[in-house]
């Protein structure tokens, strides 16, 4: 029986190890590369009727080329609220209105920029690393407290260090492939 529990432990806490690095993806699509992403509105925020609503769910983003984004609302109305947003964000970007939509142009990015960037990126890296050694921290926890023989306890311990190793990996390879991806001209 404790044995299935320590089974459960390590798929549960595999599983949340692997949502730390979907995280980390989410975060990364947010950082501005040069390229035209719609994720990186994802976190502006609208006043739609007295609720804040994500931009997405109230218009549609479409990459026009590259470096351009078109910002579609559904109600119209609500197009000078999105260009106030925007412009409030910490995007640094110029919304332009045109009655219809909204563009966002998207200025190449300078070295000095990019190296920033790439600074920032290895930080959301290492507090990926420190959440996935939580959950291994956590896991181990939990399985001392399962009674187990000593030798099926270091087997799962093993386990845990195994998946952490590999999760921490996957983290150096997503920051790796952001930062080549960034410094990419």
């Amino acid at each position: 029986m404790n044995n299935e529990q320590a089974d459960l432990i390590l798929m549960e806490h595999e599983d949340h190890m692997q949502k730390t690095v979907d995280v980390l993806r989410h975060e990364f699509a947010a950082v501005r590369t040069g390229r035209a992403n719609p994720a990186l509105l994802d976190k502006i925020m609208i006043n739609y009727y007295g609720v804040d609503t994500p931009l997405k769910q109230i218009s549609s983003i479409s990459v026009v080329e590259g470096n351009q984004l078109f910002i579609k609302p559904f109600d119209k109305s609500t197009l000078k609220s999105i260009e106030h947003e925007i412009h409030a964000s910490d995007l640094g970007l110029n919304p332009i209105n045109d009655g219809v939509g909204i563009r966002l142009i998207l200025p190449s990015l300078t070295e000095q920029r990019r190296r920033e960037l790439v600074k920032e990126i290895e930080k959301m890296g290492e507090h990926a690393k420190v959440a996935i050694r939580n959950v291994r921290r956590d896991g181990n926890d939990h399985i001392k407290r399962l009674g187990l023989t000593e030798d099926d306890e270091k087997g799962y311990h093993e386990d845990i260090q195994d998946l952490t190793d590999k999760y921490i990996k996957k983290v150096e390879e997503e920051v790796e492939a952001k930062s080549q991806e960034l410094l990419k001209i």
